[in-house]
């Protein structure tokens, strides 16, 4: 079992945002020291949700102050990209990371943000499928042609590449069968949230899928069972005592409940709010019972990610330990406390 991070990073009143960056980029150092296998970060756009949305410029000073922890956005909304501009992006950043970088794709799942750029969301997964495609391209060919329904280029010279060959490892992350099934058919390295049956669901969309090329994925990675990661996201919080951890992370939660309904709030009589479906509750209650946030004494977190693990058949945890109005030392404690007496345990799993 492999433990890795989870990142939007909020706008949070009263933190001054640089303040926020260097408190995020301490707690991932910390992390890295720890021996936490990633870190995948969000991008949202024209949201409270996420002060991140450049996730390579944010990764890139993220991989000057770590040495270890790999790096990726989960994901590159590929829709508001050029495939030719992120390729770029993409062979700096895997080597600034000196081969760090994992690729997460997807198409954006808030139409919201998607028309802010206008980009019309009735044609996104069909942008996303060109862009993909050409994507791959850009990082292994010395010309890039392609000709595609949005994307066209002739005999583009390509003059930087990953230092991962033939390029850094793409992930998918889904909450719906429909994305779960194309990853697995893509043999991508696969994560997973909401509701543990919601995830059930999913994680075994994806499995189903990813057996009709063999049960193997197309860039293997040995430090996960059966070489792809089958990850599932997480918020998770620990404290000396239940009581304590509840305290803290009640409050902070509400708060990212909160940030992830922002736009939609913001817009509750706009057609897009009736199609942002979002699989979470709305309260720190509905979301312990659910199963997507664990919070509690070490015994208590561990005993619920154990069994999780076992529910779920998972080689990978996305912990999203620092979140909403989280204070930096309560995020670093808990941190310390899940790295000492948690992960040992999930380490052998």
């Amino acid at each position: 079992m492999q433990l890795g991070l989870f990142d939007h990073l909020e706008s949070v009143p009263d933190r001054p945002l640089d303040q926020q960056y260097a408190e995020r980029i301490n707690f991932i150092s910390e992390a890295d020291d720890a021996g936490f296998w990633g870190l995948h970060v969000a991008e949202h756009h024209s949201s409270r949700l996420n002060m991140t949305p450049g996730a390579s410029i944010w990764l890139s000073s993220v991989a000057r102050e770590t040495s270890k922890i790999r790096l990726g956005p989960l994901v590159y909304l590929l829709t508001l990209y050029t495939p030719l501009r992120l390729a770029e992006d993409i062979a700096m950043l895997d080597n600034l990371s000196n081969g760090r970088l994992e690729v997460g794709v997807g198409r954006g799942v808030a139409p919201f943000e998607l028309n802010f750029h206008h980009i019309d969301p009735e044609k996104s997964r069909e942008i996303f499928f060109d862009a993909f495609e050409c994507l791959k391209k850009a990082m292994t060919q010395e010309e890039l042609s392609h000709e595609g329904e949005y994307f066209h280029y002739s005999n583009v010279p390509i003059t930087l590449l990953p230092k991962q060959k033939p390029y850094p490892a793409f992930w998918y992350g889904s909450s719906n069968t429909t994305g779960a099934t194309w990853a697995g058919q893509q043999g991508m390295h696969f994560t997973a949230n909401g509701a543990t049956t919601l995830a059930h669901k999913n994680i075994t969309a994806y499995r189903e899928a990813l057996e009709t090329r063999g049960g193997i994925v197309a860039q293997p990675k040995e430090e996960f069972a059966g070489g792809g990661a089958v990850g599932l996201l997480r918020h998770i919080h620990v404290a000396e005592t239940d009581e304590e951890a509840i305290a803290v992370a009640k409050p902070a939660i509400e708060y990212h409940i909160g940030s992830l309904n922002w736009l939609r709030d913001r817009n509750k009589d706009h057609e897009f709010a009736k199609r942002t479906n979002v699989h979470r509750g709305l309260t720190f209650e509905s979301w312990v019972e659910a199963g997507l946030a664990i919070v509690g004494s070490p015994e208590t977190v561990k005993k619920k990610l154990v069994e999780q693990q076992a529910a779920l058949n998972l080689n990978y945890f996305l912990c999203y330990m620092f979140f909403g109005t989280m204070p930096a030392d309560a995020a670093l404690r808990s941190l310390n406390l899940f790295t000492r007496e948690v992960k040992p345990d999930l380490d052998t799993l």
